[in-house]
């Protein structure tokens, strides 16, 4: 047992860096952030498994080293307890007063009157209060003397291995609910539709070895709005996104997603993990043509919301096109001459870009991730370098591309009429979908080792005596108890036990025993 417990503890300990380091299947994007933030320092945590702590060989050794150990526990104890269970209350001791809760009485009988009986039917009393009482009893007979011993606070035992079964019981359902777990990631921009299908609409998904991606319920989630308030500070308050739901066969439900308030929806949870702005851009080519028209996610850089984000015109051009672009909330020229955004709220809200021409290689057959731009091949058009000052948009403004590629416009999403610019850029949101099978199962085993902790710490286990034995026309009662472990109500027990069985005597005989104090030889 004290090896479970050392066990325990470093499970609980190992689980700790988990809650610092990003892990790859609940937060990929920061694990990615963390290796650019920190070069050298993430391969070294990387060949550490600390970003897959709950997957690593090292908590593994230790989650199975803790099962195997709590089977060693359990296996002898519930033997050792059903025999228990079996077997008869114990031989009543020779002489219960050297126990230290011990109480006698004396009856005078009356004249002429059968001690053996009495005692006898003493004993009877005290065997039918003792059962009622919850006790098991045993009588036991013989030399003059009767007695009947009793037992009780089995539940005790049977609380304390519930609990260590409780603990198997949560280590098998994480271990194998895992195999049925995934989670996933996806961005949604507002007026947009997520899918619930692997194939089609996930960032990123991070499946258990049983799940099966195509039996996934494809409900539906459309972001209908993302509302945020800020502090005259910039302070973030509350974020509240509002959604659509669609379950297959049913009809659709207004839902909203909270920060530490997920949605529920087909056994899944959706809960809301970051947010920004989806600047929407047209790009048309020298003819006037749309070749490019999309919503595009940027990534906040600091608390002021000023946003990285990246557009890629793949075709309709006479070269693949790429822009690197920030956008400003609140637009504010700083000492410097540079950009950056004075308050996360759209007061003053400008796109700035940097055109490039030449290769976005995304035909090479290599991923390349939506938020950032390979320029190795590529030719820049404008910026600091290029003598071609950055394109500088507000929302509903257009401007000429470069080497006379076609145009760009900033739309204004603003419902019409527009008093201010306060709804002239959509949002995004950033959701994590989990699907946790083994849940339910933790939560009851959990529930059952609550239960069963409780019965193992109040519930006393005691042993109780009572012996009668005649002497002539005196009839001598003694009382006497015994804790398995500790029990500081055992005393007032005795007592009450001498109290009830006395007047139980007397209502019988009408003789009144005369209690003694307690009594050690």
């Amino acid at each position: 047992m004290r090896t479970a417990l050392v066990l325990l503890l470093l499970l609980a300990i190992a689980a700790v860096p988990g809650s610092i380091v990003p892990q790859r299947s609940a937060d990929p994007n920061g694990v990615t952030k963390y290796f650019q933030d920190n070069p050298s320092m993430a391969p070294v945590l990387d060949k550490l498994q600390l970003f897959d702590v709950y997957t690593s060989a090292w908590f593994s050794a230790i989650y199975i080293l803790l099962f195997i150990s709590l089977i060693g526990c359990v296996i002898p104890r519930v033997k050792h307890h059903l025999k228990a269970l079996r077997a008869r209350p114990p031989r009543t001791p020779a002489r219960l007063s050297r126990l230290a809760d011990h109480r006698s009485s004396l009856v005078e009988l009356a004249p002429g009157a059968d001690g053996e009986a009495a005692a006898s039917r003493a004993i009877d009393v005290a065997t039918a209060q003792l059962r009622a009482g919850g006790y098991r009893v045993q009588r036991y007979d013989g030399r003059g003397a009767f007695s009947v011993s009793a037992e009780r606070g089995y539940l005790r035992e049977t609380g304390n291995l519930l609990f260590h079964i409780a603990l198997l019981g949560v280590l098998i359902a994480v271990g194998v609910g895992g195999g049925f777990t995934y989670t996933g990631q996806r961005v949604i921009v507002q007026g947009t539709t997520f899918v619930n299908s692997v194939g089609t609409d996930y960032s990123s998904f991070n499946p258990g070895r049983f799940v099966d991606p195509d039996a996934l319920i494809p409900y539906t989630m459309r972001l209908d709005r993302f509302d945020v308030t800020y502090q005259t500070s910039g302070q973030a308050g509350d974020f509240v996104a509002h959604l659509t739901t669609t379950l297959p066969g049913h009809k659709a439900v207004d839902d909203r997603i909270l920060v530490n308030h997920p949605l529920s929806i087909a056994g899944e949870r959706v809960y809301l993990m970051g947010n920004g702005y989806a600047p929407t851009v047209t790009v048309r080519n020298p003819a006037g043509q749309v070749v490019f028209h999309d919503s595009i996610p940027f990534l906040p850089q600091d608390n002021n919301m000023t946003s990285l984000g990246v557009i890629k015109v793949p075709d309709g051009l006479a070269k693949q096109l790429g822009m690197v672009a920030f956008f400003y909330p609140t637009q504010f020229e700083n000492r410097s001459g540079a950009f950056t955004s004075a308050y996360p709220a759209l007061v003053n809200p400008v796109l700035t870009l940097d055109v490039y021409e030449g290769d976005l290689g995304i035909n090479d057959g290599i991923p390349r991730s939506v938020y950032a731009l390979d320029t190795s091949g590529m030719t820049q058009l404008t910026g600091r370098t290029t003598g071609t000052a950055s394109i500088e948009l507000a929302p509903g403004q257009t401007a000429d591309l470069p080497a006379h590629l076609g145009s760009i416009t900033f739309d204004d999403a603003s419902p019409q009429p527009a008093k201010d610019s306060s709804q002239s850029v959509k949002r995004f949101v950033s959701l994590s979908i989990h699907h946790d099978a083994s849940g339910p199962w933790v939560l009851g085993f959990a529930a059952l080792a609550l239960v069963s902790l409780m019965l193992a710490l109040f519930v006393p286990r005691r042993r109780m005596w009572v012996k009668a034995r005649a002497d002539g026309t005196v009839l001598t009662l003694e009382y006497a108890g015994l804790a398995r472990g500790e029990d500081p109500t055992l005393g007032g027990a005795v007592d009450a036990l001498a109290q009830k069985h006395g007047d139980a005597l007397e209502a019988s005989s009408g003789v009144q025993p005369a209690v003694t104090s307690p009594s050690v030889d």
